[in-house]
């Protein structure tokens, strides 16, 4: 199976349960009707990224469905918790990318998703033989690494949260879903 459509999603969930806390994060997200599958991090070549709504028309509810998933909890009242998925794109979209994971505590969205599209982006930059001072900041690199005409375009995709005041389970979770 190598997936032709993708999709990005992300979600919150709260509950006295760790348990139930993710599933109503999937519910945020839309996806909790699917067996979910984590597999790593490989942007397939030629796969098309899709709005949510359009990528879960085509899922039926059951399917078993692959994805890459960054996922925190806490039970902490008050703790900031981040789950960001971030991609890079090729210029040649015969070629495939990446897509990293992050999770993190005391991150807000912009640092963690920023974080996560960094990964992703230094992934494949190192796999295109790109050259860059890996001490520059993230801006500064993603500058080489769009300039050198091989990365087209990278992004990130995070939810965050601060646990529930009661110390209810808090869940965050981002997700890149795959469609064959």
């Amino acid at each position: 199976m190598v997936p032709k459509k993708c999709f990005l999603t992300k979600g919150v969930g709260v509950h006295k349960d760790k348990l139930a806390s993710f599933e109503l994060a999937l519910r945020d997200a839309l996806i909790e009707k699917y067996n979910l599958v984590t597999v790593s991090s490989i942007l397939p070549p030629n796969c098309r990224l899709v709005s949510r709504e359009e990528g879960i028309e085509e899922l039926p509810a059951g399917e078993i469905v692959h994805c890459v998933l960054a996922r925190n909890q806490t039970n902490e009242p008050q703790r900031l918790v981040a789950a960001a998925v971030g991609t890079a794109v090729p210029v040649n979209e015969g070629n495939y990318g990446y897509i990293s994971e992050h999770h993190s505590f005391g991150e807000d969205e912009a640092t963690a998703g920023e974080y996560a599209e960094d990964i992703a982006a230094t992934m494949l930059a190192t796999t295109l033989g790109i050259e860059f001072d890996s001490d520059c900041a993230w801006h500064e690199r993603e500058q080489v690494y769009k300039a050198s005409g091989h990365i087209i375009d990278t992004t990130h995709y995070c939810q965050t949260a601060y646990g529930d005041k009661d110390g209810k389970w808090t869940t965050v979770m981002a997700a890149m879903v795959f469609i064959e």
